[in-house]
């Protein structure tokens, strides 16, 4: 039996409406899902260090390694003592961002990649192999 749906109306006059699951109720129990895991820590660039952000993935015990942008720690420091405390930023976690947004940006540089001219998901798959083992061989190939 499918969870229950509850309609969710944000905004004026409702505008925005969404339909989920209810609280409560894991959506997915059925067989051959994998169970929901839950992430240990969110890597992102600047664009993403607003506080609601961050709280929001506070509230789930999850580790934001998002860089502060200077403006808001220039607005942080000029409040004071109610500016709050510096954010942490893991230095090495964030290395690892960056060199996984490199390795996207470069099979992004397949042009049958980055606009899905493939119809079918098993000819993607092909194309998205051979563009990661060419990309492999070429790091091995610049290895001393």
């Amino acid at each position: 039996m499918p969870a229950p749906l509850a309609q969710d109306h944000r905004g004026a006059g409702g505008r925005q409406s969404a339909v989920h699951p209810s609280p409560g109720r894991d959506p997915r129990p059925r067989p051959g899902r994998p169970p929901r895991t839950r992430r240990d820590a969110v890597a992102g660039d600047k664009a993403y260090s607003s506080r609601k952000n961050r709280s929001h993935l506070r509230k789930r015990g999850i580790k934001a390694v998002i860089p502060e942008k200077k403006d808001q720690a220039a607005h942080r420091k000029n409040r004071g003592s109610r500016g709050g405390r510096p954010v942490t930023c893991d230095k090495q976690l964030y290395k690892l961002r960056n060199s996984v947004e490199r390795t996207i940006n470069k099979i992004k540089d397949w042009r049958g990649l980055a606009v899905r001219y493939d119809k079918k998901p098993e000819s993607y798959q092909a194309g998205l192999e051979l563009c990661a083992g060419l990309l492999w061989i070429r790091h091995l190939g610049s290895q001393p």
